[in-house]
């Protein structure tokens, strides 16, 4: 509690301001050591003063985007809207990165609500052949209506946001401290592009974490791209160094935090960059075909993995848009994935055949997953309870129980029903039973759940005994009939 008075105290008006001339911007001058540190800009507007950083940045250089690239960046029900003819905003539009405005903050906490503020916020446009950058400050929350003022002159003039999980905090902060204003209404971006959710489908499979400091790391080439977070702040400090400044501490641990979010802003141009490579790559278009900008060197994609062509398979399918999904998730396995990637790629694409009638590609699918070993194979000679060859590794998480029970019951469906051989079909089902009753002793299946599915393995394989006897029976008779 001491802790929240302390820093509401903190946020109190107490710093000398610079007098401003008849002009709207003059040089901070001596008496303000964040700005003379910084180099910055005292500008007014209406509201009265602020801090303005500006720099530009000759990496990372502009990329390209196409329209259909723009639509997978989209949310499914935002795409789909899209398509109605009372959009605000085309995605020929959403594509134009002249239109583009990144956009990162610096915020005293990371909990949001009316008590957070932004008290930094960084934009940066494409400009020159490089990226222009500039940063609102505010020395006290009394200039927090002259930062969002400007922040709205720069959304009129490029309305479509670009952040990195910036729909889930960014946007929504600020236009929480628009309302507290009472006073300045938000410009409403045109369009938003958040880069975080293509960036877990594209890396996360591969790099764990897609912090954008990983990504610079081992996705960008950060020693490409001109800068280095070797001596880069740590961002949960960022709070405590704005508070201590309003306290009346030294400057220049700020200085820091600016030069932090520069890097952000620049880490989130050069991403888009990236993201547009592969989705453009994959579907055979170059940056030169998708806009008369020139690439940049690190957006150059010549080349898409596995693993990145597994991702933009599970973005076209969440879409519904199953052929491209199919035909993704096919150069996936052809280009290579890894052992359980691979498994899930099988799977969407049985599921998928499934879903189009093709019954014949979808059992074959199935029985590759079992044949190669993905899960367990049949009980059989040499084969321990389980039915995993000795020395196999066998299953201890609950998706490995999920996919051999999966295939297994699918695999009885298909002979039960389509290939008519109930013998065939009741082997599966008592595979996949067998399965389950593992998956419950170890606990790796709730419950309720598993009484459910061994409910239907029971009914199944109870009926499939019954076809089998009646099949057996008639082929007896059949033998014994008089020639």
């Amino acid at each position: 509690m001491l802790d929240k008075f302390e820093r509401i105290t903190a946020l109190r008006p107490a710093r000398k301001r610079i007098a401003v001339d008849d002009g709207s911007r003059q040089r901070a001058g001596e008496g303000d050591g964040l700005a003379e540190l910084l180099g910055a800009t005292l500008e007014r507007n209406r509201y009265g003063e602020h801090l303005v950083v500006r720099r530009w940045y000759s990496s990372p250089e502009p990329c390209a985007a196409t329209p259909d690239a723009v639509r997978l960046l989209l949310p499914p029900v935002a795409a789909r809207a899209k398509r109605g003819t009372g959009s605000s905003i085309s995605y020929d539009e959403l594509a134009d990165p002249a239109r583009w405005l990144f956009l990162d903050t610096e915020t005293t906490g990371l909990a949001g609500g009316t008590g957070t503020y932004a008290f930094l916020v960084g934009v940066a446009w494409w400009e020159a052949g490089g990226l222009q950058v500039e940063q609102f400050f505010m020395r006290d929350h009394g200039e927090e209506h002259a930062v969002l003022t400007a922040l709205n002159e720069r959304l009129a003039e490029r309305g479509v946001l670009v952040t990195f999980n910036g729909k889930s905090f960014d946007w929504p902060l600020l236009e929480t401290r628009y309302t507290m204003t009472r006073a300045i209404r938000p410009r409403t971006p045109s369009g938003h592009l958040d880069l975080l959710h293509p960036a877990r489908q594209l890396w996360k499979l591969r790099l764990g974490s897609v912090r954008l400091s990983e990504l610079e790391r081992h996705v960008l080439g950060a020693e490409r791209l001109g800068w280095s977070r070797q001596r880069d702040i740590d961002s949960a400090l960022i709070p405590q160094i704005y508070f201590d400044y309003l306290r009346g501490a030294s400057p220049e641990p700020l200085a820091g935090v600016f030069q932090h979010n520069q890097m952000d802003l620049r880490g989130l141009a050069a991403l888009a960059g990236s993201i547009f490579g592969v989705l453009q790559t994959a579907e055979g278009i170059t940056q030169r075909d998708a806009s008369s900008l020139q690439a940049g060197p690190q957006h150059d994609r010549s080349k898409v993995d596995g693993l990145e062509l597994f991702g933009l398979s599970r973005m076209h399918q969440r879409r519904g848009e199953a052929a491209r999904a199919q035909r993704l998730y096919e150069r996936a396995i052809d280009a290579g994935l890894p052992r359980g990637v691979d498994a899930s790629a099988r799977r969407e694409l049985a599921l998928l055949a499934r879903r189009q009638g093709d019954y014949g590609r979808a059992a074959g699918l199935w029985e590759e997953l079992v044949g190669a070993q993905y899960i367990a194979p049949l009980p059989g000679p040499g084969r321990n309870a389980r039915g995993a060859a000795s020395g196999a590794p066998t299953r201890v998480t609950h998706a490995g129980f999920q996919a051999a029970i999966e295939a297994y019951e699918q695999l009885a469906i298909h002979y039960e029903h389509r290939a008519r051989e109930p013998h065939r079909a009741a082997e599966y089902a008592r595979a996949a039973r067998l399965e389950l009753r593992q998956a419950l002793r170890l606990g790796l299946i709730e419950p309720a759940r598993g009484r459910k599915l061994q409910g239907r393995l029971d009914h199944r394989l109870a009926r499939l005994e019954r076809k089998g006897g009646q099949i057996g029976r008639l082929l007896e008779r059949a033998a014994g009939a008089p020639s």
